[in-house]
């Protein structure tokens, strides 16, 4: 047991011999494995964001049901009963006639003409059930229900319901653009990540070319393979890990350089202020979350070339 410990311990050191042995392709492999993670990084920060940004719109967003001055109030009670039943539904809310003027009025409190000429006996405004969506994205059911006949029969005629024109463009347009975003960052994390082990992969060809003449010796010594391979391992691993930690820090010089010269808390719908405050406010989860990619990207890298063109013709 000592004995493969103090093996392991040498593998480990040779590893990291080896890494500062040849500085630019290590360099260079660091490179393309920090622009990796970095990107890797920016995905997941924009991901959250974005997420925000559609929680915040979610909120914002309800569906008015516009309802005919016939309407009893047990008629209500019991198409709202049904609308709660409905999948995606965050709550559901009855604002009456003498409300609806109340909040109109409250929006146009500069109009003294309209105060005087809209009154509760001469009050046009329909009263209204609220609908708000869980997920805005997702309300098919919702619109399916509101265009049956048993609830259009409800509506005013002259209002019907809000879930139409540029509300329903709006909401569909939030939709394609998450399922856009999110089916982008998934494809850019793949794609970079695919180019960092063709990269590291073929760092660690070249660095078993450059040291071919001590690997033979050792073979001929009686090294294992696993020893052999071991320091590979070991480097590429490494490649990750430096990686990890100036990507992390460079995100972070980077929204602090963003705020300061641009000026400005959003890039369109990018929410600077939150991507930064989500960033260090799980910054050690990040961290952790890199060092485990780059150490994954690293140590398959590595394997994957050592089993390629590190061949022996007899197993130790």
């Amino acid at each position: 047991m000592s004995h493969e410990l103090l093996s392991l311990s040498r593998i480990i050191k040779t590893g990291f011999v080896n890494l500062f042995r040849n500085i630019s392709l290590s360099a260079a492999a660091i490179a393309v494995m920090m622009i990796t993670l970095t990107i890797i990084l920016f995905s997941v920060l924009a991901n959250a964001t974005f997420q925000n940004t559609i929680a915040q719109i979610n909120n914002e967003i309800s569906i008015s049901v516009w309802l005919n001055d016939s309407v009893t109030s047990q008629q209500v009670s019991n198409e709202m009963s049904l609308i709660r039943k409905l999948p995606n539904v965050k709550s559901v809310s009855y604002i009456s006639k003498t409300q609806a003027l109340a909040i109109y009025k409250s929006e146009q409190p500069n109009n003294a003409q309209l105060q005087q000429e809209v009154t509760e006996t001469n009050n046009p405004l329909p009263a209204s059930i609220e609908i708000k969506p869980v997920d805005s994205t997702k309300i098919q059911t919702i619109e399916n229900f509101l265009n049956q006949p048993k609830t259009v029969a409800l509506e005013d005629p002259q209002y019907g319901n809000s879930y139409g024109g540029d509300q329903k463009v709006a909401i569909d347009k939030i939709a394609h653009a998450t399922s856009i975003l999110r089916e982008a960052g998934l494809i850019a994390i793949v794609v970079f990540a695919a180019v960092s082990v063709l990269i590291i992969f073929n760092t660690i060809r070249m660095a078993i070319f450059n040291r071919r003449e001590e690997i033979r010796t050792m073979r001929l010594l009686g090294a294992r393979t696993w020893y052999i391979r071991g320091p590979f391992v070991v480097e590429s691993m490494c490649y990750g890990i430096f990686a990890a930690i100036i990507a992390s820090f460079l995100v972070d010089a980077v929204f602090v350089g963003s705020s300061s010269a641009l000026e400005a808390s959003s890039l369109g719908l990018l929410d600077i202020n939150y991507s930064h405050t989500y960033f260090v406010h799980h910054f050690w989860i990040l961290l952790t979350l890199e060092l485990a990619i780059g150490i994954i990207i690293g140590a398959v890298s590595s394997v994957i070339a050592t089993r390629k063109y590190l061949t022996f013709k007899t197993a130790r």
